[in-house]
């Protein structure tokens, strides 16, 4: 395929779509072509996986200037009920290579666990993601499904979150898990995102379904961020209308700082309005 130069010639360039391999994949970036394409088209794409069914999520419009596009494949076109047809043999072909490969597992008494079976589109290449605690020697177990399934077999270890995302599941808030209904990258979260909302850092609750910090923990971080801007910081001596002392505790949500007054070591709630001095030092 001939490398595109979107800038030769001082042309326009070309409009871009984003498509999902799956429900809650990463978004990836087809050059649209000639086609008229809508959000919720099947089309098929070119990946580095092969040939695969992709739902279109964003529309075609203009890539920022920054994007490059040398090296972006183009969609190959709109999926047919033929290729539909093929989607669902895959489907049939993929509950059978997840049982044939769990029940090699059990055989080889191998410490994996098997998480999904993924085919191609052409039918000739077969994925398996699995998680592990460590190192597994899997290669006879390669050659034994490569044998019992006639096509080209990779296993591809992967992590807690993705594991999770895959199977789903309820979270403690009693709604269908964030990764596998709707967030589509994961971002870093940490402890600090916990402390500087004011969160007890007890493991078993600030812990998701997949046993590392909840995601949603990123999601009011930047709120409480800014909100936290207004209040004096935790040991900040402040004068105050109820008495003058140290800061010991902070309400980031209510706005409100709790005092240990100076003169008679009582605890104190005052709001912004009650502080001569209310900026953080």
């Amino acid at each position: 395929m001939a490398q595109i130069d979107p800038f030769e010639g001082g042309q326009t360039l070309p409009k871009i779509v984003a498509v999902s391999l799956q429900q809650t994949g990463h978004l990836c970036n087809f050059l649209a072509g000639e086609e008229r394409l809508q959000r919720g088209d099947r089309v098929l794409v070119d990946t580095e996986a092969g040939v695969r069914i992709g739902t279109i999520e964003i529309e075609p419009h203009e890539p920022a200037q920054t994007l490059d596009l040398s090296s972006m494949r183009p969609i190959i076109r709109a999926a047919t009920d033929s290729d539909y047809g093929a989607e669902q043999e895959n489907i049939a072909r993929e509950a059978r290579a997840r049982r044939l490969c769990v029940e090699r597992i059990r055989e080889r008494r191998l410490q994996m666990k098997l998480v999904n079976a993924d085919y191609t589109f052409d039918g000739r290449k077969a994925v398996f993601y699995f998680v592990a605690e460590g190192r597994v020697d899997f290669r006879d177990l390669v050659r034994d499904l490569a044998n019992a399934l006639r096509v080209r077999v990779e296993m591809k270890q992967i992590g807690a979150r993705d594991e999770t995302k895959v199977t789903g599941g309820l979270g403690p808030c009693g709604r269908e898990l964030c990764c596998s209904s709707w967030l589509r990258d994961f971002e870093a979260v940490t402890v600090k995102m916990a402390r500087d909302q004011g969160l007890a850092l007890n493991p078993s609750r600030l812990a998701g379904m997949c046993g590392r910090l909840k995601c949603c923990l990123r999601y009011e971080y930047a709120t409480y961020v800014e909100l936290k801007r207004a209040l004096p910081n935790l040991g900040k001596r402040v004068q105050c209308v109820k008495g003058d002392g140290k800061v010991i505790r902070q309400n980031i949500l209510k706005q409100t700082v709790l005092i240990q007054r100076e003169e008679d070591g009582g605890v104190i709630e005052a709001t912004l309005e009650d502080l001569v001095t209310s900026r953080p030092q």
